[in-house]
Protein backbone atom coordinates (compact mmCIF):
# COMPACT_ATOMS: atom_id res chain seq x y z
CA UNK A 1 0.00 0.00 0.00
CA UNK A 2 1.17 3.29 -0.56
CA UNK A 3 0.47 5.92 2.06
CA UNK A 4 0.41 9.72 2.04
CA UNK A 5 0.71 11.84 4.79
CA UNK A 6 -0.05 15.47 4.79
CA UNK A 7 1.44 16.89 7.25
CA UNK A 8 3.90 14.25 7.40
CA UNK A 9 6.34 16.42 9.82
CA UNK A 10 4.48 17.72 11.97
CA UNK A 11 3.72 16.54 15.87
CA UNK A 12 1.27 13.85 14.56
CA UNK A 13 2.31 13.61 11.02
CA UNK A 14 5.81 12.45 11.84
CA UNK A 15 4.58 9.63 14.00
CA UNK A 16 2.21 8.38 10.91
CA UNK A 17 5.51 8.43 8.66
CA UNK A 18 7.24 6.19 10.99
CA UNK A 19 3.59 3.51 11.63
CA UNK A 20 3.54 3.44 7.64
CA UNK A 21 7.43 2.21 7.50
CA UNK A 22 7.23 0.08 10.49
CA UNK A 23 4.02 -1.38 8.70
CA UNK A 24 6.00 -2.52 5.66
CA UNK A 25 4.25 0.19 3.52
CA UNK A 26 5.64 2.62 1.08
CA UNK A 27 5.03 6.54 2.36
CA UNK A 28 4.96 9.92 0.52
CA UNK A 29 5.23 13.06 2.64
CA UNK A 30 3.39 16.09 1.61
CA UNK A 31 4.87 19.74 3.00
CA UNK A 32 6.36 22.16 1.80
CA UNK A 33 9.77 20.80 2.73
CA UNK A 34 9.14 18.06 0.30
CA UNK A 35 8.19 20.35 -2.40
CA UNK A 36 4.53 20.25 -1.99
CA UNK A 37 2.02 22.76 -0.58
CA UNK A 38 -1.27 21.62 0.21
CA UNK A 39 -2.31 25.14 0.89
CA UNK A 40 -2.20 26.00 -2.93
CA UNK A 41 -2.05 22.52 -4.44
CA UNK A 42 1.25 22.51 -5.95
CA UNK A 43 3.33 19.65 -6.20
CA UNK A 44 0.31 17.76 -5.14
CA UNK A 45 -0.68 15.99 -8.87
CA UNK A 46 2.97 14.59 -8.85
CA UNK A 47 3.02 13.62 -5.16
CA UNK A 48 -0.06 11.61 -5.11
CA UNK A 49 0.77 9.49 -8.49
CA UNK A 50 -0.14 5.83 -7.27
CA UNK A 51 -1.13 6.36 -3.38
CA UNK A 52 -3.83 4.00 -2.32
CA UNK A 53 -4.64 6.30 1.00
CA UNK A 54 -4.11 10.00 2.06
CA UNK A 55 -4.23 10.30 5.73
CA UNK A 56 -4.69 13.92 7.13
CA UNK A 57 -3.14 15.45 9.77
CA UNK A 58 -2.30 19.08 9.13
CA UNK A 59 -3.21 21.68 11.97
CA UNK A 60 -3.23 25.79 11.96
CA UNK A 61 -3.27 26.83 15.28
CA UNK A 62 -5.27 30.05 14.97
CA UNK A 63 -6.96 32.12 17.78
CA UNK A 64 -9.01 33.59 14.83
CA UNK A 65 -11.67 31.28 13.81
CA UNK A 66 -11.58 32.37 10.03
CA UNK A 67 -8.14 32.28 9.23
CA UNK A 68 -7.76 28.15 11.16
CA UNK A 69 -11.47 27.65 8.54
CA UNK A 70 -9.86 29.20 5.75
CA UNK A 71 -6.79 27.06 6.03
CA UNK A 72 -8.72 23.84 6.59
CA UNK A 73 -11.37 24.17 3.93
CA UNK A 74 -8.73 24.91 1.61
CA UNK A 75 -6.54 22.15 2.35
CA UNK A 76 -9.09 19.57 2.51
CA UNK A 77 -10.83 20.86 -1.05
CA UNK A 78 -7.36 20.41 -2.78
CA UNK A 79 -6.30 17.21 -1.23
CA UNK A 80 -9.73 15.62 -2.07
CA UNK A 81 -9.40 17.29 -5.47
CA UNK A 82 -6.18 16.00 -6.45
CA UNK A 83 -7.26 12.09 -4.52
CA UNK A 84 -9.90 12.29 -7.27
CA UNK A 85 -7.83 12.85 -10.75
CA UNK A 86 -5.12 9.90 -8.92
CA UNK A 87 -7.49 7.83 -7.89
CA UNK A 88 -6.95 7.72 -4.85
CA UNK A 89 -9.49 5.00 -2.76
CA UNK A 90 -9.57 6.61 0.98
CA UNK A 91 -9.24 9.63 2.42
CA UNK A 92 -8.56 9.74 6.21
CA UNK A 93 -9.01 12.80 8.64
CA UNK A 94 -7.49 13.14 11.77
CA UNK A 95 -9.97 15.84 13.93
CA UNK A 96 -10.80 16.15 17.95
CA UNK A 97 -13.32 14.51 20.07
CA UNK A 98 -16.22 16.46 21.12
CA UNK A 99 -16.28 19.32 18.90
CA UNK A 100 -19.86 19.70 18.50
CA UNK A 101 -20.15 19.80 22.15
CA UNK A 102 -17.75 23.08 22.58
CA UNK A 103 -19.29 25.10 20.07
CA UNK A 104 -18.38 28.48 21.39
CA UNK A 105 -14.73 27.93 20.46
CA UNK A 106 -14.29 29.39 16.94
CA UNK A 107 -10.99 26.60 16.40
CA UNK A 108 -13.37 23.83 16.68
CA UNK A 109 -15.99 25.45 14.59
CA UNK A 110 -12.84 25.49 12.07
CA UNK A 111 -12.32 21.71 12.10
CA UNK A 112 -16.29 21.26 12.18
CA UNK A 113 -16.48 22.88 8.61
CA UNK A 114 -13.22 20.64 7.54
CA UNK A 115 -15.44 17.52 8.69
CA UNK A 116 -17.98 18.96 6.59
CA UNK A 117 -15.85 19.38 3.58
CA UNK A 118 -14.54 15.45 3.46
CA UNK A 119 -18.13 13.98 4.30
CA UNK A 120 -19.90 15.73 1.60
CA UNK A 121 -16.78 14.99 -0.73
CA UNK A 122 -16.10 12.38 -3.26
CA UNK A 123 -13.53 9.85 -2.02
CA UNK A 124 -14.50 7.32 0.37
CA UNK A 125 -13.60 8.88 3.93
CA UNK A 126 -12.07 8.02 7.76
CA UNK A 127 -12.84 10.64 10.28
CA UNK A 128 -10.64 9.85 13.55
CA UNK A 129 -11.14 12.09 16.51
CA UNK A 130 -8.50 12.18 19.10
CA UNK A 131 -8.41 14.20 22.57
CA UNK A 132 -5.81 16.51 23.17
CA UNK A 133 -2.57 14.97 22.78
CA UNK A 134 0.40 14.89 25.33
CA UNK A 135 2.04 17.97 23.54
CA UNK A 136 -0.76 20.21 23.97
CA UNK A 137 0.04 22.00 27.05
CA UNK A 138 3.76 22.45 25.69
CA UNK A 139 2.52 23.87 22.26
CA UNK A 140 0.42 26.09 24.24
CA UNK A 141 2.92 27.61 26.69
CA UNK A 142 5.55 27.53 24.11
CA UNK A 143 3.49 30.29 21.75
CA UNK A 144 3.28 33.13 24.66
CA UNK A 145 7.26 32.89 25.83
CA UNK A 146 8.02 34.32 28.92
CA UNK A 147 7.81 34.15 32.87
CA UNK A 148 3.70 33.78 33.30
CA UNK A 149 1.79 31.10 30.93
CA UNK A 150 -1.60 30.99 30.38
CA UNK A 151 -3.75 27.32 30.13
CA UNK A 152 -7.04 26.46 29.77
CA UNK A 153 -9.10 25.57 32.38
CA UNK A 154 -10.15 22.23 30.21
CA UNK A 155 -10.65 18.46 31.28
CA UNK A 156 -9.19 16.11 28.45
CA UNK A 157 -7.97 12.65 28.56
CA UNK A 158 -4.84 12.87 26.74
CA UNK A 159 -3.00 10.33 24.13
CA UNK A 160 0.75 10.36 22.96
CA UNK A 161 0.87 11.52 19.38
CA UNK A 162 2.61 8.50 18.58
CA UNK A 163 -0.40 6.46 19.46
CA UNK A 164 -2.54 8.88 17.40
CA UNK A 165 -0.06 8.10 14.79
CA UNK A 166 -0.42 4.75 15.06
CA UNK A 167 -4.20 4.38 15.00
CA UNK A 168 -4.35 6.45 11.75
CA UNK A 169 -2.38 4.14 9.64
CA UNK A 170 -4.60 1.18 11.44
CA UNK A 171 -7.70 2.94 10.03
CA UNK A 172 -5.87 3.47 6.77
CA UNK A 173 -5.42 -0.43 6.15
CA UNK A 174 -8.79 -0.66 7.56
CA UNK A 175 -10.65 0.98 4.67
CA UNK A 176 -12.92 3.76 4.57
CA UNK A 177 -15.63 3.19 7.74
CA UNK A 178 -17.19 6.61 8.19
CA UNK A 179 -16.63 8.05 11.44
CA UNK A 180 -14.21 5.77 13.36
CA UNK A 181 -14.49 4.86 17.26
CA UNK A 182 -13.31 8.20 18.99
CA UNK A 183 -9.20 7.75 20.10
CA UNK A 184 -8.67 9.10 23.77
CA UNK A 185 -6.08 8.47 26.25
CA UNK A 186 -5.55 6.03 29.45
CA UNK A 187 -7.33 8.52 31.93
CA UNK A 188 -8.46 11.65 32.45
CA UNK A 189 -6.01 15.14 33.07
CA UNK A 190 -6.98 18.78 33.79
CA UNK A 191 -4.40 20.95 31.33
CA UNK A 192 -3.53 23.21 34.22
CA UNK A 193 -1.93 20.33 36.07
CA UNK A 194 -0.56 18.70 33.39
CA UNK A 195 1.33 22.32 32.70
CA UNK A 196 2.59 22.53 36.01
CA UNK A 197 4.17 18.95 35.87
CA UNK A 198 5.69 19.17 32.38
CA UNK A 199 7.22 22.35 33.62
CA UNK A 200 8.60 20.84 37.03
CA UNK A 201 9.78 17.97 34.41
CA UNK A 202 11.52 20.30 32.07
CA UNK A 203 13.00 22.16 35.41
CA UNK A 204 11.79 25.52 34.16
CA UNK A 205 10.12 28.11 36.48
CA UNK A 206 6.66 29.58 35.15
CA UNK A 207 3.76 30.79 36.46
CA UNK A 208 0.69 28.87 34.94
CA UNK A 209 -2.28 31.08 34.69
CA UNK A 210 -5.64 29.43 34.13
CA UNK A 211 -7.96 31.03 31.92
CA UNK A 212 -11.22 30.43 30.62
CA UNK A 213 -11.91 30.97 26.98
CA UNK A 214 -15.50 33.32 26.55
CA UNK A 215 -18.40 30.92 25.38
CA UNK A 216 -16.56 27.54 25.68
CA UNK A 217 -15.34 27.44 29.59
CA UNK A 218 -17.76 25.77 31.38
CA UNK A 219 -18.04 23.15 28.28
CA UNK A 220 -14.13 22.41 28.44
CA UNK A 221 -14.25 22.70 32.25
CA UNK A 222 -17.28 20.15 32.33
CA UNK A 223 -16.21 16.85 30.55
CA UNK A 224 -16.91 18.58 26.41
CA UNK A 225 -13.74 17.18 24.94
CA UNK A 226 -14.25 13.70 26.27
CA UNK A 227 -15.67 10.45 24.78
CA UNK A 228 -18.95 9.66 25.27
CA UNK A 229 -18.69 5.79 23.63
CA UNK A 230 -16.70 2.98 23.22
CA UNK A 231 -13.16 3.08 21.14
CA UNK A 232 -9.74 2.75 21.34
CA UNK A 233 -7.76 3.84 24.36
CA UNK A 234 -4.11 4.49 24.71
CA UNK A 235 -1.95 3.11 26.80
CA UNK A 236 0.84 6.01 27.83
CA UNK A 237 0.25 8.20 30.91
CA UNK A 238 1.00 11.51 30.37
CA UNK A 239 3.39 11.25 33.64
CA UNK A 240 5.33 8.18 31.73
CA UNK A 241 5.76 10.10 28.70
CA UNK A 242 6.78 12.74 30.90
CA UNK A 243 9.26 10.13 32.51
CA UNK A 244 10.57 8.78 29.05
CA UNK A 245 12.32 12.33 28.25
CA UNK A 246 9.66 14.36 26.32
Amino acid sequence: MRIAVAGGTGTVGRHVVSAVERAGHDVVVLARSRGVDVVTGAGLDAALEGADVVVDTLNRMSPRERTARDFFTATSRNLLAAEARAGVAHHVLLSIVGLERVPGYGYFRAKAAQEQVVTDGEVPWTVLRATQFHEFPGQILDQVPGPVGVMPRMLSRPVAAREVGEELVRCAEAGPQGFAPELAGPREEQMVDMARRLLRARGRLRWVVPISFPGAGEDMRGGGLLPDGEGPRGRVTFDEWLAAGA
